[in-house]
């Protein structure tokens, strides 16, 4: 929405407003190829509920019709005005809308504040919160929780945790601001490191060695390509030149259950999709509690009885606004007994 220079429907409820687009226009587009249908009302029943809306858990059984988007929705265009169901399609036009938001279960789980300034909120994120609205899950999220809770409205993420994931997290609190940190993430410009613990090799004992030569406890690099599939939670290592790269180095070894485990400092040097995760599975280490690697068990996102042992430990930048370096440290502990 930064596009038009402000907020054109603000949230509601902390929930930020969808934007859709419409067919037609004169600018480049994935949709301009495409016949602009004769009115609002047939552009909303024609496309957006039937494609667009329904693949998206959350309001999958709304059964919305036409009349909630001009209704409760509060479809407005890309000028600010509010819209009509019998309006002409503006031809590549945006348009704004409050999607439906029905009451969610609580994940009964505390959003820890590590450090808070004007510009930043750094958050240890409990595991099997959402970071950010994500398919049934829109208000039990760190974003729509703080939004709420502190009134703020500009309060944005600016980077994910997998939900099962927890530990440190950073948020911008203020548009003014928002753009020299999320460069910093999008350049690389943060230095993220893990903690994990994860299962030895069936057999493993002590004094036998380890993938990658790891018993040593130096930094190993582990390098693949990543790929992941429309429709499947879990990503595919594949042949091929290297989209990821994860540092890995054992810190101490552990029994558990009646078998060997490590504890792992893990530096990822690119962000993909569950990275370290497949990264440490594909080593035959897969992370204790994982409800995806090596066998994906299809959990209930309201199981909370196997918690993931991983955790975003450390978050270190320069500030691009005074050149100090800063750096964040989580309060959360593993504990194999939680897996």
């Amino acid at each position: 929405m930064a596009r038009f220079g402000r907020r054109i429907l603000p949230p509601r409820e902390g929930i930020t407003a969808a934007r859709l687009r419409a067919p037609g226009g004169t600018q480049t587009h994935a949709g301009a190829h495409l016949v602009v249908p004769p009115s609002v009302r047939d552009w909303l029943a024609g496309t957006i509920i039937p494609t667009t809306l329904g693949r998206e858990q959350a309001v999958a059984e709304a059964a919305l019709e036409p009349g909630y988007f001009t209704g409760p929705g509060e479809l407005t265009d890309q000028w600010g005005a509010r819209v009509s169901l019998d309006d002409a399609v503006i031809p590549g036009g945006f348009y704004f809308f409050h999607k439906p938001a029905p009451p969610e279960r609580p994940v009964p789980f505390e959003i820890g504040v590590v450090h808070e300034d004007d510009d930043l909120i750094v958050v240890d994120k409990p595991h099997f919160l959402a970071s950010t609205p994500n398919g049934v899950f829109v208000r039990e999220c760190v974003v729509t929780r703080l939004r709420v809770a502190r009134g703020e409205d500009d309060i944005v993420a600016m980077h994910r945790l997998d939900r099962v994931t927890g530990g440190l997290l950073a948020l911008s609190r203020r548009p003014e601001t928002r753009g020299a940190y999320q460069v910093l993430f999008q350049h690389r410009g943060i230095r993220k490191s893990y903690r994990a613990l994860a299962w030895l090799p069936g057999g493993w004992r002590q004094g036998d060695p380890l993938p990658l030569g790891l018993e040593q406890g130096e930094e190993r690099g582990v390098r693949t390509r990543l790929r992941k599939i429309d429709g499947e939670r879990a990503v595919r290592e594949i042949p091929g030149e290297p989209n990821a790269h994860t540092g890995v180095r054992l810190l101490r070894v552990l029994r558990h259950a009646g078998a060997w485990a490590g504890e792992f400092a893990l530096t990822p040097h690119t962000g993909k999709t569950h990275q370290l995760r497949v990264h440490m599975n594909g080593l035959g280490m897969p992370l204790l509690g994982d409800p995806v690697y090596p066998r994906d068990v299809d959990p209930d996102p309201y199981d909370f009885s196997h918690t993931l042992q991983l955790l975003a430990e450390r978050l270190e930048f320069v500030d691009p606004f005074t050149g100090v370096t800063r750096t964040f440290t989580t309060r959360m502990r593993l504990d194999p007994r939680a897996a």
